[in-house]
């Protein structure tokens, strides 16, 4: 009934008014996860004008959707944007998945000062909206480097300084990496205390969790203790699970997101829909402490004999048992810079290639010998693809990519950059019916804008910023593969970005339309 009332407004109100861009017959999934209807949308500036089954008035542009998809953009919740932003300001990957905004920042890494950071980011005047979190791990490094230890008293009153500053120049929360070096050093309480100045100031946290493996349980614990003692909305980030030993561990996690939200935590959730995870062969397979002091300080490790026996010890075990999945054939070489032949091969590959038989023990000799010679990033196929539905099924999961903005054709990326959102929509609404579309949509816009407080985002409703999305629903898919990654996604024939097209049908328009959004610390002290 409210949605059939404010169709009938916005028709009242549309009627002989003039448009820059009429989208006819379209399919309207405004976003809220009610049912479709069918109506007109029409885009005047920067806005969404008017939503109505049929609107009257004339238009520089009208667009025959003839019973498309018509849905917010994209909002995409958790993205590395900044690793090709500025080389490829188009991100024409995300863009031909419906993508409109992109958030930066995750992980604990972050630019600091962040202010600066985004002042660039306006003078390039990127192709889509651009949004950042301050990094914990950033903050970390800056005012004690990383040393395993905790902070004086003055070195975290110059932490929370930072995160206070960051917050006041638009960040929309803080991001924690708290499986990384230096995040991995800091204990609850040091996390609490700067997540408290972020919720303080209209933030929320987002952590990528301690342990994906087989201390899941106790991470997901320590991520909802961080919103509730720190009083500020938390999120699980691309939430897995790793490693056979934690596969199915997925229900009791959500039951803890569940129990937490019913004690009046605001604890929410994020996912890619891939069986692999891709991060620096280094994190995922060495001891953090081994990786302090950055790579000649690594090499140094490697090259004692103790060190290096008991560095070897972890990696084996987390080939056998995490990362691995108890197969060298599972994790594939994304990125070499020092020898970019190994890109796209898997350890077991590059072993037998040399003659070697592909063992865990000679596997985790390769990983220490790519460590020595200057790292690696890697995807690590380990994950249940019943875990993966079973989180994706969950009513609190947003979509997000955890993507960056590749070179076409360099390197062997995880596809989840060219490829997540089309592939929920094909694979988990069209094929395997987990999710109505409505519901998928729901996922991708109007729950991260609530999530991060975009009330000018993520619903397709009159007087919203005009992030359009046109699709097929029986054509859109994503087409990159572990194999075949630089491939981008099908059935999105139109893209607009605060109104104005950046993809009109197979084509991208050159447009840059795109815009820095700066968090509720900012907002607030422009008001």
């Amino acid at each position: 009934m409210r949605l059939a009332a404010a169709v009938c407004l916005a028709a009242g109100s549309a009627r002989a008014q003039e448009y820059d861009l009429l989208i006819r017959d379209a399919r309207v999934v405004d976003g809220s996860g009610a049912p479709w209807f069918r109506a007109d949308v029409g885009v005047r500036g920067d806005t969404i004008a008017a939503v109505a089954p049929r609107l009257a008035g004339t238009a520089r542009r009208v667009i025959e959707a003839g019973g498309q998809v018509a849905a917010p953009g994209f909002i995409d919740l958790h993205s590395h944007a900044r690793g090709g932003i500025f080389e490829r300001p188009a991100a024409e990957n995300y863009v031909r998945q419906g993508v409109t905004t992109l958030v930066e920042g995750p992980d604990g890494s972050s630019p600091l000062p962040l202010g600066a950071f985004l002042d660039k980011l306006e003078a390039l005047r990127p192709g889509v909206n651009l949004a950042s979190f301050v990094g914990h791990g950033s903050i970390r490094s800056a005012v004690i480097g990383s040393d395993d230890r905790a902070p004086t008293d003055a070195e975290l009153e110059r932490m929370r300084e930072l995160v206070r500053q960051a917050m006041r120049d638009g960040a929309f929360g803080l991001s924690t990496g708290l499986f990384y070096v230096p995040g991995s050093f800091a204990r609850t309480d040091e996390v609490v205390a700067l997540a408290r100045v972020a919720g303080e100031l209209g933030g929320i946290h987002i952590s990528h969790m301690r342990d994906e493996t087989k201390g899941v349980l106790d991470s997901v614990r320590e991520t909802i203790a961080i919103g509730e003692q720190g009083g500020l909305p938390t999120q699980v980030t691309h939430h897995k699970m790793i490693g056979r030993a934690a596969w199915g561990q997925s229900a009791d996690s959500l039951r803890l997101v569940r129990e937490a939200r019913e004690r009046g935590v605001d604890v929410t959730v994020d996912q890619y829909p891939y069986t692999a995870s891709s991060t620096a062969l280094t994190a995922a397979l060495m001891p953090p402490w081994s990786l302090v002091g950055g790579a000649a300080a690594v090499r140094e490790r490697l090259a004692d004999r103790e060190q290096r026996a008991r560095i070897l010890e972890v990696v084996k075990d987390r080939i056998r048992n995490e990362r691995g999945g108890g197969d060298p054939g599972n994790i594939r070489i994304a990125a070499c810079g020092f020898d970019r032949s190994l890109e796209g091969r898997s350890l077991a590959s590059i072993l037998e290639g040399r003659g070697v038989p592909s063992t865990v023990e000679s596997a985790a000799e390769l990983s220490l010998e790519i460590a020595e010679k200057g790292g690696a990033s890697a995807i690590f196929h380990a994950i249940s693809e019943e875990d993966v539905e079973r989180i994706l099924a969950a009513p609190f999961t947003m979509i997000a990519s955890d993507g960056e903005i590749p070179a076409f054709g360099q390197g062997a990326p995880h596809p989840r950059s060219y490829g997540t959102f089309a592939r929920v929509l094909a694979v988990y609404v069209r094929e395997k019916r987990l999710l109505t579309l409505e519901e998928a949509i729901r996922r991708m816009t109007s729950l991260p804008a609530a999530r991060l407080g975009l009330a000018d985002r993520g619903l397709l409703r009159p007087g919203m910023k005009a992030d359009v999305v046109v699709l097929d629903p029986a054509a859109v898919r994503d087409r990159a593969t572990y194999e075949e990654p630089h491939q981008y996604a099908e059935g999105v024939s139109l893209v607009l970005v605060n109104g104005e097209p950046v993809l009109d049908g197979d084509r991208m328009t050159g447009a840059r339309p795109g815009r820095v959004l700066r968090g509720p610390a900012f907002v607030r002290a422009a008001r």
